[in-house]
């Protein structure tokens, strides 16, 4: 079986190509207004002649535009209607949220992934351009989480609201108490972020009344701030495409 998996995220764009439950993974910068041309010319360089016996693909997406391009870039090159997630798309995953239109696709696939492999309950994590933590139920239903900003936008926002604050490298310092600016603004970011996750994810599993739930986390930066966290967080790269495979078989 080999499958066309793509996410859109905001900032970054992941494209896999999985073939028997291997997979060879690419990441783009998102740019929202890429023609459906555009989009053409950049998968079939990625996938190099390896797009011909695709069996199906699927496509989330939090960027409206791009989701039209792709659907249409996706049929071109691999010649299958990808199953794009959103309203109506079969997941067999309740959510149990006050509004379930607004919930993320992205969300959603990341909860798919984490049930294929850990089960129900789990708490997902995810480092993209905002940071969630999101809970699935013992039934593996959708139960909500939270957002907050992610540690991009965090450090982008420290160096345009000051005068005198620089962009560092998103890097662990080798102290919390930072002994100059570059450290101290390292340690607020990666350390705070660190115990921001921790925290949230100690208020959820209270509400749960369960502490041996497992914890995934993936996203771009998750290597970055998992590895200080106090609680056990399995890192899985691959989190969001495996969830895009779960809706692609449950629609086929």
């Amino acid at each position: 079986m080999k499958l066309l998996l793509i996410d859109v995220g905001n900032t970054q764009t992941v494209v896999g190509l999985d073939e028997d439950g291997e997979t060879t993974t690419w990441r783009l910068s998102t740019q929202a207004h890429r023609t459906d041309d555009e989009y053409r010319l950049l998968l079939a360089s990625l996938l190099d002649g390896r797009a011909d016996g695709v069996d199906g693909a699927a496509l989330s997406s939090v960027v409206p535009p791009a989701t039209i391009a792709l659907r249409g870039a996706i049929a071109g090159v691999a010649g299958v209607e990808p199953v794009v997630v959103g309203p109506g798309t079969r997941t067999a995953m309740s959510l149990r949220v006050d509004n379930p239109r607004e919930v993320g696709a992205d969300r959603i696939v990341n909860a798919l992934g984490a049930i294929e492999r850990f089960g129900a309950p789990v708490v997902t994590v995810d480092f993209g351009t905002a940071t969630t933590v999101d809970l699935v139920g013992t039934e593996g239903e959708y139960r909500g989480g939270a957002i907050a900003p992610g540690l991009t936008i965090a450090a982008d926002a420290l160096v345009d609201a000051t005068a005198a604050l620089r962009r560092v490298d998103l890097i662990a310092p080798i102290r919390a108490v930072g002994h100059n600016t570059v450290e101290a603004i390292q340690s607020g970011l990666v350390f705070g972020y660190a115990g921001l996750v921790d925290g949230l994810i100690g208020r959820i599993l209270v509400e749960f009344g369960r502490d041996d739930v497992p914890l995934v986390a993936t996203g771009g930066l998750a290597s970055v701030v998992v590895p200080h966290c106090s609680h056990a967080i399995t890192l899985d790269p691959q989190l969001t495409l495996r969830g895009l495979r779960v809706v692609w078989e449950r629609n086929h």
